[in-house]
């Protein structure tokens, strides 16, 4: 018997990855204050973020998921913008260069709680005005960190990417399923069962 996924996040990018590997999760909206501690390093941050994330659902015999996404540009945190000005001066930073989108998750199981971040390098290519403005007339830019997605029109700005496509989309599906047997878990292609003790046959 497979065992139930709660989705600890109200992104549909990550209910519909997780699809992609045949789970259909439960949606429960974590309730945290996500605010980067002084001096605290990026991958740091979304890594704490996301173990807290996890850490919301207190429920026994489900796999909880949880992740956190932010797009560092230098030393500099680029989260999701407030309005559409903000919006337009981060696609302003961003164009023309590289930065890093850093994806953390968290997976729970049994009383264990294992995390990780994946990190993916991003080129943008060069944005005139009237690009940025018309990008962000599609709405796409006001839920991302960066105002861009590289999952919609936003594919159309990026020149190349140097690492996993799904981290930067918001959850990196290889590291999920390292994560999820760490924390004692085998995942058989759309299902999910508990690791057999040492020794024992896997449960099929």
């Amino acid at each position: 018997m497979t065992i139930p996924v709660v989705l600890a996040s109200s992104s549909p990018r990550r209910k519909a990855l997780l699809n992609l590997l045949g789970i259909e999760p439960e949606i429960a909206p974590p309730n945290i204050e996500e605010i980067r501690r002084p001096g605290e390093a990026p991958k740091a941050y979304v890594e704490r973020l996301a173990r807290e994330k996890a850490a919301t659902v207190k429920r026994d015999g489900v796999v909880v998921v949880a992740a956190d996404t932010t797009v560092a540009l230098d030393d500099h945190i680029l989260e999701k913008p407030r309005d559409e000005a903000e919006a337009a001066a981060m696609l302003r930073r961003l164009q023309s260069r590289d930065h890093v989108v850093h994806t953390a998750i968290a997976v729970a199981f049994g009383g264990n709680l294992v995390s990780g971040v994946e990190s993916t390098r991003v080129w943008l290519l060069p944005l005139d005005e009237r690009t940025i403005r018309d990008y962000i007339a599609t709405g796409e830019s006001m839920d991302k960190a960066g105002a861009y997605g590289i999952q919609g029109y936003g594919s159309a700005m990026v020149e190349k990417i140097e690492g996993d496509y799904f981290t930067v989309m918001g959850l990196g599906l290889s590291r999920l399923v390292r994560l999820m047997t760490l924390a004692g878990l085998v995942y058989h292609f759309g299902r999910l069962t508990r690791a057999a003790p040492s020794g024992a046959p896997s449960p099929r």
